[in-house]
């Protein structure tokens, strides 16, 4: 499994590529996304909590207790009597349970639940879009995510923009897959037909037109 810098840094490469013909390649494209209300795609996992997310921890009972913090850098958190626990890469629920444990030798039979109320994410469920987006960033996943959400949330294409020739980069199994995406005909024309579900870990590669 390649590290998050090399696959960053093999995407960037690629997006400098986006004058060249070898993102006109034959691609496939995904299906149509279907929006389902409330349920999220099979394939996706539980939230993952990362760093720089708030959380609010909260102790049944013991207002003292309960607290709001941010996840540090370093993916660990601080909170009364339990000094740097980590946080990142579990899910809220396994988090709760983890700090029961901690406070049951100060506590008798703690009820804890913690809360995501920033949702930032650790990187395999950022989705990133880089190129001729009005303001490429990495952005947290949420479920039943689609990439007209995505576009949204970028402010849409640069008058530069080829967004007919974008890609989709989605690593799965071990190795990467790219799908062809029709931006410019989804942001511009309205073509639902174009918008696509995305998963965690996507990247939007988004070129630049050849004149």
């Amino acid at each position: 499994m390649r590290s998050p810098l090399t696959f960053i840094a093999a995407v960037v490469a690629l997006a400098g590529l986006s004058a060249c013909d070898t993102l006109s390649g034959n691609y496939p494209q995904l299906p149509t996304a279907v929006q389902r209300p409330g349920v999220a795609p099979p394939t996706s996992p539980d939230y993952l909590i990362g760093p720089n997310d708030n959380l609010t921890v909260f102790v049944w009972r013991n207002p003292d207790l309960t607290i709001t913090v941010p996840v540090r850098p370093d993916g660990r958190i601080s909170v009364p009597l339990i000094d740097d626990l980590q946080a990142a890469g579990k899910t809220p629920t396994l988090l709760a349970r983890d700090v029961e444990k901690l406070l049951g030798k100060y506590v008798q039979d703690p009820v804890v639940t913690v809360i995501v109320t920033n949702f930032v994410g650790p990187f395999a469920q950022q989705v990133r879009v880089v190129g001729e987006a009005a303001k490429p960033q990495a952005l947290p996943f949420r479920e039943n995510m689609s990439v007209l959400d995505v576009m949204i949330q970028v402010g849409g294409l640069t008058p530069f923009a080829a967004g007919n020739r974008a890609l989709l980069v989605r690593q799965r199994d071990g190795g990467e897959k790219t799908y062809k995406l029709r931006l410019a005909d989804l942001v511009k024309d309205g073509d639902v037909s174009a918008n696509v579900d995305v998963l965690p870990g996507d990247v939007v590669i988004i070129p630049q037109a050849w004149f």
